[in-house]
């Protein structure tokens, strides 16, 4: 069996298990929110370890080089908008939500947590897949699981506004397009993270993530805990803040004043009937 032929057998599977359970929760607990996260942090970063398997080895161990994993990630962030609407298994979306006076702060943290567990039950489960040794990419896989390759590939204040800067392009694009048709904003935002992951390859590989990151590279040598956090954690909150203020004017959660834009009138009378009256 070829080795994309397992490879999106387990894909296939991923999508199944968590569009079956997403499902089951939003029948059974639809005010269950935090629920829903956990599945869909699990679902994407379930995914995208097998992703990063063939972007790390697949190359020169089975000959799946650097086009395969940009066609895999399309695909595997597009099927993850598709059946996890209305979840985003990211943080800093969360966070964004709750600064935009939308959820309570207990619902909030509940998400959090839920995220982060979703993520590295996906990276126990992709320890167990790697360790069955289907194909030769993941026997090298499984050898190399405790010294993997560090996504961080440049100094800390270069990755966290490497980072930053990659969440204020995706936010901006993500508010500007949240009210658009799903036909739209599902391509639109799956290309960008694409572009994204592309342009930051050699940089931090700009998951714009937290729970993401954690489950990709915070398992990996080179890097203390704390440098991970600050570069893949803070980064990213940082970069949806601005977003939010750039986007807004303000921080609905902290300010009641507008920051940065004046309200204008919106209809303006002609100036002879102003004259006249």
């Amino acid at each position: 069996m070829s080795v994309l032929n397992i490879t999106l057998g387990y894909f296939i599977a991923i999508v199944a298990i968590s569009a079956c359970t997403r499902a089951l929760v939003a029948w059974q607990w639809p005010k269950w929110s935090f629920l829903a996260e956990f599945i869909a942090a699990f679902s994407l970063a379930a995914s995208r370890l097998e992703v990063q398997t063939i972007s790390e080895v697949g190359q020169w161990a089975v000959g799946l080089g650097p086009e395969v994993t940009l066609t895999l990630l399309f695909l595997t962030i597009t099927v993850h908008a598709v059946i996890m609407q209305g979840v985003s298994g990211n943080p800093s979306v969360t966070v964004m939500r709750f600064l935009q006076k939308d959820g309570e702060a207990v619902a909030v943290l509940l998400s959090l947590a839920s995220q982060l567990a979703g993520a590295q039950l996906a990276l126990l489960l992709a320890g167990w897949y790697w360790a069955m040794e289907l194909t030769d990419m993941h026997m090298l896989k499984n050898l190399m699981a405790a010294e993997c390759s560090t996504s961080l590939r440049v100094p800390l204040i270069q990755g966290a506004t490497a980072e930053a800067v990659s969440a204020l392009i995706f936010h901006l694009a993500h508010l500007s397009l949240e009210h658009r048709s799903q036909l739209l904003q599902i391509p639109s935002l799956t290309l960008l993270l694409t572009f994204l992951y592309y342009a930051g390859s050699n940089y931090t590989s700009a998951y714009v993530n937290p729970s993401l990151a954690s489950a990709l590279t915070f398992t990996c040598p080179g890097h203390t805990f704390l440098e991970y956090v600050l570069v893949y954690w803070l980064g990213p909150l940082i970069g949806m803040t601005l977003a939010l203020l750039l986007y807004t004017g303000n921080i609905p959660a902290l300010f009641t004043k507008n920051l940065l834009y004046s309200k204008k009138t919106r209809f303006r009378l002609p100036k002879g009937r102003m004259s006249a009256e």
